[in-house]
């Protein structure tokens, strides 16, 4: 069972028979996260992955779309939220990463999606200086790490390798699994945040519920497409949303 992974041969993808490759559907738990954010009162948002590449991407991507949800359910005037945007360049904490982290809470940034591995603990130590600053952690549930996670856009890494296992016990590994790609997301509970852990300050149990059913029934589709939102790989240029709701800033601009 290779988790967020495909083996291959030569440069090229190659799964044996007896090789489940699992990835996840990180727009979708990003959705969740930047709308949970906006519904739970935050208009100045951050947002800062590792390196440009297609996951942590897709996290951005729909963190933007799913702020944009929220300011569009609340009614909120164009540029009411906004997004400061940047990728550190690689999955390190550093000292320069968290004077990043710093600049951006300093200029009124409320909330960052720490989106890049070790670039959350440089993140949190920011947060940390400020005690009414917050951070959303990602992959697995990070409210252990810092008083100051919110939330975490977490992948059910667990969940899936069980989802596989009982797949071989009842025989039907071959047929969902073996020998191929499978992305998992809302409708096999692939994504999501950790709401018994979380700390939002009004964003219920219940609101999660909804927008979690509405993500399953496709009434509220999020978009997987990189690029779709002007990212160019460097954030050197703002995205543009499906809603003006929401600005995205690129950090230092």
């Amino acid at each position: 069972i290779l988790l967020d992974g495909a083996p291959t041969v030569d440069g090229e993808v190659k799964i044996n028979k007896n090789v489940a490759s699992i990835f996840y559907a990180e727009e979708q738990t990003g959705f969740l996260a930047g709308y949970a954010a906006v519904k739970d009162g935050f208009r100045k948002l951050g947002f800062m992955g590792g390196m440009a590449v297609p996951a942590v991407q897709r996290f951005g991507h729909g963190y933007v779309q799913g702020a944009a949800k929220a300011a569009e359910e609340l009614g909120l005037e164009a540029g009411a939220v906004t997004i400061q945007y940047l990728y550190t360049g690689d999955f390190q904490a550093t000292t320069e990463v968290q004077t990043a982290a710093a600049t951006m809470y300093a200029g009124g940034v409320e909330v960052i999606f720490a989106c890049g591995g070790a670039v959350g603990q440089s993140v949190m130590a920011a947060a940390e200086a400020d005690t009414d600053k917050w951070v959303i952690g990602v992959d697995v549930d990070q409210s252990a790490d810092s008083t100051r996670v919110i939330s975490s856009s977490t992948k059910n890494l667990a969940g899936s390798v069980e989802q596989v296992l009982e797949a071989i016990f009842y025989g039907t590994f071959n047929k969902e699994f073996g020998g191929k790609s499978v992305i998992l997301d809302v409708k096999s509970e692939g994504v999501g945040l950790p709401m018994a852990n979380s700390r939002w300050r009004t964003f219920s149990q219940a609101d999660y519920d909804d927008i979690y059913a509405k993500l399953v029934a496709g009434t509220v589709t999020v978009s997987s497409v990189i690029g779709e939102f002007g990212d160019d790989g460097n954030a050197a240029k703002q995205f543009e949303t499906t809603e003006v709701k929401v600005t995205v800033i690129p950090f230092g601009s």
